[in-house]
Parts: structure tokens; sequence; C-alpha cells
């Protein structure tokens, strides 16, 4: 959230006491977390109490779960598109700046939250979609670099990258499945190599954008 573009999402908000933004931070960081862990339906309670907060202050910042959920959502956007920004700046390979970020992603848990969230917010409030064309930029910049370096084949959009990341970020039925991550690491780095140009096989379709996906969705 550090960005001009998505500063200029928040003007509405009024700038909140240093301590009242840090309990507004802990309060999503957590709801992120206890969402992902079990479901959108969680008590607000408990999201309190993982915040260490008070319910009192929990709602004077988030007047119910629709809001909580929309900021929730904003987070994990704003925070993948930073992974993206982040790597494109410090790697000097392209296609290594795509491995970093792929990777990193995983820590916004963007399968487990997608399905939970996805229903509880104005998918068109300009926030989102501020956001929405953050990460989309961040990203196709990120695949535009390697692309460019030719190691990335080129019959691939961000599109095609997000549903990867989102389905093998999926967490298995259950959730009790020990160092899940390891597995998730080793199976997307079987998918960036698939992205490798040369390509070894054509693809079946055409490449998928995120509006693609958007539209999809819609039906």
């Amino acid at each position: 959230m550090t960005t001009a573009s998505t500063d200029a999402t928040r003007t509405s908000q009024p700038r909140l006491r240093a301590d009242a933004q840090r309990n507004r931070e802990r309060i999503v960081a957590a709801a992120r977390e206890i969402m992902v862990e079990h479901g959108a339906d969680v008590p607000l309670d408990e999201v309190a109490r993982r915040a260490g907060v008070g319910n009192a202050t929990l709602y004077r910042h988030f007047p119910d779960r629709a809001d909580l959920i929309h900021h929730v959502t904003l987070s994990v956007m704003d925070r993948t598109a930073d992974r993206a920004e982040r790597a494109l700046a410090a790697e000097g390979d392209a296609f290594q700046a795509l491995r970093t970020f792929v990777h990193a992603a995983v820590e916004e848990r963007i399968g487990a939250l997608c399905p939970l969230l996805s229903d509880g917010v104005d998918k068109d409030h300009p926030d989102l979609l501020a956001a929405r064309d953050r990460l989309e930029g961040a990203v196709e910049a990120l695949m535009g670099a390697a692309r460019e370096s030719g190691l990335l084949r080129a019959d691939i959009a961000v599109g095609d990258l997000m549903v990867a990341i989102t389905q093998l970020t999926r967490p298995l039925p259950g959730n009790r499945c020990a160092d899940f991550d390891r597995f998730v690491h080793r199976h997307l780095q079987l998918f960036l190599d698939g992205l490798m140009a040369p390509a070894r096989s054509e693809l079946p379709g055409s490449a998928a954008t995120l509006d693609d996906l958007r539209q999809q969705c819609r039906r």
C-alpha cells in the first residue's frame, strides 16, 4: 500500500491516528488469517480476539462483516501487487523475478481466500477496481519483462498465471495436511518450468486475461 495509485483509492477515508491505524491493520491481518483457516463466516468476536483488540474497536473500524471482507480483499490485492512490484525491482533476471513473485504470492493464500470472499464483495466498488488495475498492471509488467527477455512463452497472459496461482494454492480437502506449502512450492516450480520458452507444446484455446476471467465469473 505504498504507491500513489493505492493511496489515491483511500482518499475518502479520514486519516487515522497511528495507534488506530495499527489496530485497523491488525484486524485485517487477523481476519485474513482466520478466514483462510475457518471460512468467511467465522465469528467477528474471534477476529477481534486474534487481533488482540476489543469487539468495540473492531466494530468502530468495520461496522459489519461485509465491510471487513471488503478490506480483507483490498489488502490481499494490494499486498500481492506489492510483491510483484518488489520482485521486478529486485531481480536482474526477468524470469527469476517472475519466479520470485509466484512463490511469494503463495503467502497471500489467494487460492483459499478467493472462493471465500468472491460472494461477499462489491466487485464494481471503485477501490476494488483501482486495486485490481494496479495488480493486473504489476503482474503484466513482470510478465512483459520476462517475455521480452525471450524466456517466457508468448501464449500466456496475466489471467493464465493468476488462475494457476489460485488453483495451486487452493487447500486440499480438510485443513490438517502437514507441511502443505512444501508441496505447493514444488508444483509451482513445475508450472513455472512449463512457462519457459521455447514452448514444448501448443496450448489449446487463447491466452486468458483478467477481463476474460471476470466475464466468465459473471455468467
